[in-house]
């Protein structure tokens, strides 16, 4: 496996993906094909099961897209799943201490770097193509931790975290940020804005990659001004927006 994200994201490059929540193959294809970077399978706010997850991460990789997988939890079990499905890396939820950043990436990687059981599962190609050590080596070295910073406990522990080896990239999520505020769904509200902004040169600062999601062109160009280069999206949300003007217009 070849993680092309990963390779993008070390020359520098600005990647732009999409979540995508409907347990759909041909839905992850057709948004995989209009351009984007990756697409994140999300088990976490979506009803996506494994096996339906599977057959996504096999229609991202035909699309030209890094397949990616959100999990429901920090879990070594769940992470070695969607992992042992194909997925060239995991947004993990609720990472607010350094143990919970160590707990990612260990459940992340084979030994000696980690405690992912191992096994000749899709993820190593079945162990067809060589033997399973050097292929748990190359997964070791392809597979990408997205490690969510979505929690007032996480902004105030970033230091700590940014010192955890194996973390990708540092993702916030400026809706369950807003939650953990005591003002859900107001992201747009200045102190949200400005704890995104301050943890993105944070992250920044110390050499490492953010991240963060956004509908808006306007506020993922400034993420991107402020050192961000992996920004998410919702296609959906979109196709749906368009949809509406479409309707609206033609009624008018």
């Amino acid at each position: 496996m070849i993680n092309q994200l990963k390779r993008k994201l070390n020359d520098g490059k600005v990647v732009v993906g999409s979540f995508v929540y409907v347990p759909s193959s041909k839905l992850t294809e057709i948004i995989g094909m209009t351009g984007f970077d990756y697409v994140v399978i999300d088990m976490e706010h979506g009803p996506v099961d494994m096996g339906v997850a599977e057959d996504m991460v096999r229609a991202a990789e035909v699309a030209g897209t890094t397949p990616l997988v959100r999990v429901s939890h920090n879990t070594r079990h769940l992470i070695m799943r969607a992992l042992d499905i194909g997925a060239h890396g995991l947004h993990v939820p609720d990472i607010n201490t350094e143990t919970d950043a160590l707990t990612a990436v260990s459940s992340s990687k084979y030994g000696p770097q980690g405690k992912r059981g191992l096994a000749g599962v899709r993820g190593l190609e079945y162990g067809l193509n060589g033997s399973l050590s050097d292929q748990a080596a190359q997964a070791n070295q392809e597979t990408m931790v997205i490690a969510h910073i979505e929690d007032i406990e996480a902004v105030n522990n970033l230091d700590a975290l940014l010192e955890v080896d194996g973390i990708d990239v540092y993702y916030l999520g400026p809706q369950d940020l807003s939650n953990s505020l005591g003002i859900p769904g107001q992201a747009t509200d200045p102190k949200v804005k400005q704890l995104v902004e301050d943890s993105i040169m944070r992250i920044v600062n110390a050499g490492k990659v953010a991240g963060c999601i956004s509908v808006n062109v306007d506020a993922a160009r400034r993420f991107i001004d402020l050192g961000a280069l992996y920004i998410a999206t919702h296609a959906l949300k979109f196709m749906t927006n368009g949809s509406s003007k479409f309707i609206d217009e033609v009624k008018a």
